[in-house]
């Protein structure tokens, strides 16, 4: 409070002091197994029954691989190729289930299209000319094949990405007929004599028809909130997906397009999954209707999702799901894992060891290391160093823990299909950014690459992440309605079947979603990392409500001791993204400002000099007052003092190098240099669950 002499315009401050009781809740945090020798598959993709529900074809790894099923359960999971040249996406079974076609992925040689018997074998290719290949599908009678052809240019090779669109090939020609420029998820009609795909449009999801030359065409149904349409292969139900969940409805198609959506009225819709839906599709007879979510196929009679329905009866949250079948197809794979024993000799080494209390800094230390553990770290007369250690003279340098980015972004695939080699992981690893936590990816994308990494099949830092947000507002694809504990846990639940730590409740408007979402996560084990959208009041319902961490800056460039008080007696975490911070120019223009970033030969190395050279060369230049994460990491400072710890979180801005951009902005916050090396390395671990690893 201020006294204002409204004759002079001095002002003075009252001093005052309240007591407040507040009840909060404790934070959660869980531990995290960093380094287990083997881990079980959770992202299986594309899974499908075939030889009458008695075998399961499914991508996982890189690789399709089948499996024997029965009761639930699977055995003898096996590959269907034998290659290891390119990586294989997309299977889709004939509709005899005697053939896979698939797409593959080679970073030289680029995608092709091929088919392999379901009982494993040589592949045949379909498509051999070198592009960027999704979405294959046969047709009812298997002598065609429907497929995307995508561009590249980013993470994936930018060659032979001319023509994009929809193509229709008859197996053994070589003259693929495009039929449309844009669309997905194609599919043959019931007869064959069309190919259906869907687009967005100005009313939404789009279900569109054309003929088998690309002539004709029809939209036949529309879907405002719709994220995915499946046709039944007898024409006569439509599968779609909305909000996560899978629903079914009578088709036919009619002179103006259907209205989809899960509360439609001149069509009974029934609710066929109160759970996830993702990989939707049909038995080869219509009779089932099929799913997955992380390493389970689901799959439902279409009798039993209809039989009591008449009218206009609607579905709702709370019908049961009795006939609905779970297979789990998952297996235990082996990690990565090195065998040798090396001994870093004569840095100096920045250990972090009880980094609390303790600010341990070693002269001419090694850094003794077994395996994938460090065995070691001492001075050079406390480490005994084995007969058969590799022995390596580092002398004159200087070794810190791997850095943690706790709030990364960043590409891991490109239309599902996951490179060989990712530049920007590449470029992570470069700036010693060995571990990160995303929140907020593709849950399959970035799940299926932390997979491949695990295995050591690509290379690249540790990777976690939260998959998809929980998002609060409407985007279709993302929106994650939380009306009550049910709802909350549903989320909770997919994500965490599909290899989440943690998930991120984003922009939910109501407290109460908020609070089920902390609920439903301290019921299964997971984190929650909150963003708040720069609503300083939700910032604080996040403290107070047991949110592991706050996301982002809070978008105050300073703040009153009441806030620090509440802060330091909870155990939140603050990842303030100082690159991105609010309330002025963002932090990163600051090094595009005031350094060369464009000649950084680490960084161009391995990111594509386009990506670099416009932003950097081309700057905008301004003084210091008018960045703002000065102001943030000063405030981030003061909170770090009274024991909140602060992390790095460098948001994907510029790959590894904005990972010391923001240890360097935590100094210019009056962080000292250890205490910025803290944040990026021992406070995340703690932070994240890892502390026991990292």
């Amino acid at each position: 409070m201020h006294r204002l002499n409204t004759e002079t315009g001095a002002a003075q401050v009252i001093p005052m002091t309240a007591t407040v009781t507040k009840r909060v809740r404790d934070t959660l945090r869980f531990p995290v197994d960093v380094a287990p020798d083997t881990f079980p598959t959770r992202m299986l993709r594309w899974a499908q029954f075939g030889n009458n529900n008695k075998q399961a074809v499914f991508q996982a790894l890189g690789y399709l691989y089948r499996a024997r099923t029965n009761n639930g359960e699977s055995v003898d999971h096996q590959r269907l190729t034998r290659q290891d040249d390119h990586f294989e996406f997309w299977p889709a079974l004939s509709p005899n289930g005697k053939q896979v076609v698939y797409t593959t992925w080679n970073d030289q040689s680029l995608g092709s299209i091929r088919t392999v018997s379901v009982n494993g074998g040589r592949s045949t290719v379909v498509v051999g000319e070198p592009g960027h290949y999704v979405e294959p599908q046969f047709s009812p009678n298997g002598e065609h094949i429907v497929y995307r052809k995508v561009t590249g240019g980013y993470l994936l090779s930018p060659r032979s990405s001319a023509d994009p669109g929809i193509y229709r090939i008859k197996r053994g020609s070589n003259q693929p007929i495009k039929l449309a420029d844009s669309g997905r998820n194609p599919q043959f009609s019931a007869n064959g004599d069309r190919v259906l795909f869907s687009r967005r449009g100005g009313n939404g999801l789009e279900l569109v028809s054309v003929d088998l030359n690309g002539h004709d065409e029809r939209v036949l149904a529309t879907g405002e909130k719709a994220t995915s349409y499946a046709l039944s292969p007898n024409g006569r139900w439509l599968a779609f997906t909305e909000h996560f969940s899978a629903f079914v409805m009578p088709f036919s198609e009619a002179g103006l397009p259907l209205s989809i959506g899960r509360k439609g009225q001149a069509v009974p819709v029934k609710r066929v999954s109160q759970r996830a839906g993702e990989f939707l599709h049909w038995s080869p007879d219509s009779s089932e209707l099929r799913w997955s979510n992380g390493p389970t196929l689901h799959s439902r009679p279409l009798s039993d999702v209809f039989a009591q329905l008449t009218g206009a009866e609607q579905a709702t949250a709370t019908e049961q799901e009795p006939a609905i079948t779970q297979t789990a197809l998952g297996f235990e794979a082996q990690a990565d894992k090195p065998t040798a024993t090396v001994a870093l000799v004569g840095a100096k080494i920045i250990t972090m060891r009880n980094a609390d209390i303790d600010r341990e800094i070693i002269d001419d230390g090694v850094v003794l290391v077994e395996g994938n553990r460090i065995k070691s770290v001492g001075s050079r007369d406390s480490v005994a160093i084995p007969k058969d250690a590799r022995i390596v003279d580092v002398s004159g340098k200087v070794i810190v823990p791997g850095l943690i980015d706790a709030h990364a972004h960043g590409g891991l695939a490109s239309y599902e299909m996951t490179p060989q080699q990712n530049w920007m992981q590449y470029s992570n690893l470069a700036f010693g950014v060995t571990t990160i936590h995303d929140p907020s990816n593709d849950t399959s994308e970035i799940f299926a690459h932390a997979e491949l990494q695990r295995t050591g099949q690509v290379l690249g830092p540790r990777t976690y992440s939260t998959g998809t947000i929980l998002y609060g507002a409407n985007s279709p694809g993302a929106t994650s309605e939380v009306n009550s504990l049910e709802d909350a846990e549903f989320h909770i639940e997919r994500l965490k079947a599909a290899g989440a730590i943690s998930v991120k409740s984003y922009n939910q408007l109501g407290r109460s979603s908020r609070q089920q979402i902390i609920e439903a996560a301290e019921k299964h084990g997971i984190m929650v990392v909150p963003e708040g959208g720069m609503k300083f009041q939700h910032n604080l319902n996040q403290l107070v409500d047991g949110h592991t961490s706050v996301e982002h800056a809070i978008p105050l460039a300073h703040v009153y001791d009441d806030v620090k008080q509440l802060w330091e007696a909870i155990d939140t975490a603050y990842v303030p993204t100082f690159g991105v911070s609010y309330g002025g120019i963002s932090g990163e223009n600051y090094w595009y400002d005031r350094t060369d970033v464009w000649r950084n030969e680490k960084l161009m190395r391995y990111t594509p000099a386009q990506l670099v050279e416009p932003r950097s060369m081309r700057r905008t230049k301004a003084p210091d007052h008018h960045y703002n994460h000065f102001n943030v990491a000063a405030t981030a400072k003061q909170l770090r003092d009274r024991g909140v710890r602060v992390m790095i979180g460098a948001h994907g801005q510029r790959e590894g190098l904005a990972a010391h951009w923001e240890i360097w902005m935590m100094e210019q916050g009056g962080f000292t240099p250890w205490e910025a090396l803290r944040g990026a390395t021992y406070d995340a671990a703690v932070h994240l669950g890892m502390d026991a690893d990292l």
